[in-house]
């Protein structure tokens, strides 16, 4: 698996919004998942992002996370994951994906990328000179019948020559790509032969009812001319049904195929008769039933058993399968180890700075009247344990040291940050 990583600093936007119309799509999208379960929508909302600013920026993947309250690395790794998204700038006019898996590589796919290779730029994922042109080789688009084939944005264009090729890039080139009409570029239609139609060329083969109405057709003209000849029957074409021969049924006195266990019966008989000519079920034996046939297995094999066999403490039991423990109540609001709060200050610190601090903590923080570096840098080893159980987090704030990040933070900023810490606040 090839490593995918985020663009360069420099090319990157400074944020991210969507537009009108996108915004009101991602709340639908949002609307489709299960309270709890908006995270889902991250998927969709990245492709939207991609359609409108042409790639997936840093910006947009942070927006997104914090619009579905999900960590940003959590975006970063979808993100990052699936190759349908751009996360680099790719040509504002078109981007060609040409399909190299073998059926469109034994139909000269190879070509396909020379041309792109000579009309945009030799690497992939690299744009013209105009900025307006990119390509890459992607795996299987789906319409192998129809190779070789590319896709530029939600348009496949099919059974390619490369000539045709450097037409359509010339025309997307010349801002004209709307006027290529996509699918096949070679006349057929769809997925059906090259060469045309091979089977199913008549009705007759197919439709009862224009057999029918040739029997009876046939029947006719032997009723007006009965001196006539009559040809002999046409066999029926292969695919029509043939009734089953008598060859064809079961020989058995099975009570599942007895003719007397039919009803109702078309010769009515007198109760008794009926009963005596019937088959009684056999009646259940818990023995036999126990004990597998001797020309089948050549021994009699005991079937009883435990109805269920009790699992090994090892084996791997699925996350929703397993009984969810009970969350551990948090701690009262009145416990003397509450970190102390303060009324909200006119300039309140961005305590996002603190690693492992979201937009989410951030606000729980605040509710509880924390707003700045210093409270933070202040915790005693009670306080911080206080705050875990408060923020469900079981050490975290040890772990990432909000003490020392918030004291360097109160003491110099960001600048005091990367002197202590040798990189940038995340």
């Amino acid at each position: 698996m090839s490593v995918r990583r985020l663009a360069e600093a420099s090319v990157q936007p400074a944020s991210f919004a969507f537009n009108k119309a996108n915004a009101a799509a991602a709340k639908q999208w949002i609307k489709k998942y299960p309270k709890g379960r908006e995270q889902s929508a991250i998927i969709p909302l990245l492709m939207i992002a991609q359609e409108q600013e042409g790639w997936v920026t840093k910006a947009a993947i942070e927006t997104i996370s914090d619009m579905l309250g999900m960590p940003r690395i959590r975006g970063l790794e979808v993100a990052t994951f699936y190759t349908q998204y751009q996360l680099n700038p790719v040509g504002t006019r078109a981007h060609i994906q040409v399909c190299g898996t073998t059926p469109c590589m034994l139909r000269g796919s190879e070509a396909l990328m020379d041309v792109c290779r000579s009309k945009i730029h030799h690497d992939q994922f690299h744009t013209n000179d105009k900025g307006t042109l990119s390509w890459e080789e992607v795996e299987c688009l789906g319409a192998c019948v129809n190779a070789p084939m590319v896709m530029v944005f939600k348009d496949t264009f099919e059974d390619l020559t490369p000539e045709r090729l450097a037409e359509i890039i010339d025309l997307y080139d010349a801002g004209k790509g709307a006027s290529v009409a996509p699918g096949p570029q070679n006349g057929r239609s769809g997925s059906e032969p090259a060469s045309g139609l091979t089977t199913l060329k008549s009705e007759k083969a197919i439709l009862k009812s224009t057999r029918d109405r040739e029997a009876r057709e046939a029947a006719k003209a032997a009723k007006a001319a009965p001196g006539a000849i009559i040809a002999a029957p046409v066999p029926a074409p292969a695919g029509a049904p043939v009734a089953p021969s008598n060859a064809s049924k079961p020989k058995t006195d099975a009570p599942e195929t007895s003719p007397a266990l039919k009803t109702p019966s078309k010769a009515k008989v007198a109760p008794a008769a009926e009963k005596a000519a019937s088959v009684s079920a056999p009646l259940h034996s818990a023995a036999n039933a126990n004990t597998a046939a001797p020309e089948v297995e050549k021994v009699s094999k005991q079937r009883n058993g435990p109805t269920a066999k009790a699992e090994p403490a090892s084996a791997f039991k699925a996350p929703e399968a397993k009984v969810p423990a009970a969350k551990p109540a948090k701690p009262s609001l009145e416990d003397k180890n509450r970190p102390a709060g303060i009324d909200r200050p006119a300039a309140v610190d961005d305590l996002k700075l603190i690693s492992g601090v979201g937009p989410k903590i951030e606000g729980i923080l605040h509710t509880l009247g924390i707003f700045t570096f210093a409270q933070v840098a202040s915790w005693k080893k009670a306080e911080r344990e206080w705050v875990d159980g408060y923020l469900s987090f079981q050490g975290r704030i040890d772990r990432d040291n909000w003490v020392a990040q918030a004291k360097a933070l109160a003491k110099g900023g960001v600048a005091e940050y990367i002197r202590v810490f040798g990189k940038k606040p995340v």
